[in-house]
């Protein structure tokens, strides 16, 4: 059976579209619209009962429905590309960065950017909701300047920490956010590694490159 992948080109399912890539995997993409409501209808519910991407089906029928379940296997289904740390320190803070991109940078911040509505019915609270999104991510992204200052990767290997970073940057990059100079530097660097270049062209995103 081979892996199946559902994402959304763009998504935080890009994050492991590259982990993916890193690893050589051999995988099916189905990809979910979001805006025409994909997630919602009900084959891919049965799939993934709460809705999300990414999901991935693996080559031996388990499913997971979860960004950092997801990249934590793969880690631990390739062991030799070293996605996690081999210290047992670094192994819990590629982690806990990996949680602090999804769980505050994309849950908390771009979040209210990109889904406002979610958080107010009322359309005159809405800037003001844009801005505390906008705030939130900001405010990581000062938190996380000088842990990147210097560095192409968080550890000495591509991590799963640094596919979560990537795909929050990415998002930021793309919405003009004037990212701090070592996050800058980060980014344009992870946007030449192999994987990337070829995920984002696949995903749509090749004109960056050019």
């Amino acid at each position: 059976m081979t892996m199946k992948f559902y994402m959304t080109p763009g998504s935080c399912s890009t994050a492991i579209h590259i982990l993916l890539e890193e690893v050589d995997a051999l995988f099916e993409v189905h990809l979910v619209n979001l805006l025409e409501g994909d997630n919602k209808k009900p084959d891919y519910l049965q799939l993934n009962p709460k809705g999300t991407i990414p999901t991935l089906v693996t080559d031996d029928g388990l499913i997971l429905t979860d960004f950092q379940s997801i990249a934590w296997w793969i880690a631990k289904q390739h062991p030799k590309r070293q996605l996690l740390p081999l210290a047992l320190e670094d192994e819990c803070n590629a982690l806990e960065l990996m949680s602090y991109a999804v769980n505050t940078i994309h849950g908390h911040g771009f979040t209210r950017l990109f889904t406002t509505d979610k958080y107010s019915s009322n359309s005159a609270e809405h800037d003001a909701i844009r801005q505390q999104g906008q705030e939130i991510v900001m405010q990581a992204f000062n938190l996380l300047e000088p842990i990147l200052a210097g560095r192409t990767t968080i550890f000495e290997q591509f991590s799963i920490s640094d596919a979560a970073l990537f795909y929050v940057l990415f998002w930021a990059d793309r919405i003009h956010l004037d990212l701090p100079e070592n996050c800058k530097t980060y980014y344009q660097g992870l946007l030449t590694r192999r994987a990337v270049k070829q995920v984002l062209s696949e995903e749509g995103y090749g004109a960056m490159f050019r």
